[in-house]
Formats: structure tokens, sequence, C-alpha cells
């Protein structure tokens, strides 16, 4: 009986390492050029872009879970000024500014864009864009601010004002 199990080669668990999380943000940053190039190459061909995202809808009826489809809306990050075009790389709905106060890429050409996007995303994984993406990450969030003006306010001071409306 334990023939077939002493054929087995059994170990310890092996340590499995912690992935930096640069790496998690490179990857959804070359998932977006991605999705830039597909659209660039759509519009030069003269074809209509779509983009599609999987959600999980529960049935009402059965009750359970099934994925669906759904089209998203994608906006380009490119964008021509007399027939000359230029590309942002945005992390969010910011542009990241590659050289000081200077977000955009000259492409020239529309045929241009999709080289200029590989390009991009080779430097993306070979990691050369990761101070500009760990510098986006830093952005204050609506819920920072709030959590941030909070912790502000002198603590003191409102419970001088909760002591005073008490005694009224």
């Amino acid at each position: 009986m334990t023939t077939l199990l002493s054929s087995l080669k059994v170990i310890a668990r092996p340590e499995i390492a912690v992935k930096p999380p640069i790496i998690g943000k490179r990857t959804r940053l070359v998932d977006k050029l991605k999705q830039q190039l597909d659209m660039a190459e759509c519009f030069i061909q003269g074809s209509e872009f779509e983009a599609y995202r999987e959600k999980s809808v529960k049935d009402p009826e059965t009750g359970e879970r099934k994925k669906v489809r759904r089209r998203i809306t994608v906006r380009p990050w490119y964008y021509d000024s007399e027939g000359h075009y230029y590309f942002e790389v945005r992390i969010g709905i910011k542009p990241i500014e590659l050289v000081k106060d200077k977000p955009a890429i000259d492409v020239g050409d529309k045929a241009k864009l999709p080289d200029t996007i590989k390009l991009i995303i080779d430097a993306v994984e070979k990691g050369e864009l990761d101070e500009f993406i760990l510098k986006a990450a830093k952005f204050p969030t609506k819920k920072a601010k709030a959590s941030a003006e909070a912790s502000k306010e002198p603590k003191s001071e409102a419970k001088s004002d909760t002591s005073a409306k008490t005694t009224k």
C-alpha cells in the first residue's frame, strides 16, 4: 500500500520570498500601456477599439455568482496638435513627468505611436520608470487628506468645546 507514496519525494515547505510592491505597480502600468498600444493600432487602422472587464454578478433568480464581460471606456493617452502627436504616460489620471515639468513625449507622426508605446513598455519592464511609479504612488488620496486634516486638529480645543457645550 505505501509503495505509491514512497515513490514521492517529500520535503519541508520552502520559504517563499515576498515580492516587492513595485512589481505589481509595474505590471499594472504595463497592462495599461498594452491597452493603449491596442488602442493606437486600432486608431491607425481606422477600426473601433473595444475594451472589456470581467465583473462578478449575482444572478437574482438562482443566487449564484457568474462572470459577465462589461465594456469599459478607455481614454487615449495620446493626442494631436495640428497633425503632430504626443503621448503621456499616466498613473491613475495624472501624467508622470519624465523630465521636470515635461510630461509629454513628442511622437510626431501617428504611425510612430505603437513603436513609442512598445519602447515605453520595455522601459517599464526593465525598471527604468520605477522612481516615477513610486513618486506617483505617493499622491495623497481623498481619504488620506481627510485623515491628515483630522489629525491636525488640536485635541485640547475639541475637548474644551465639548465641555463648554455640556456646561451650558
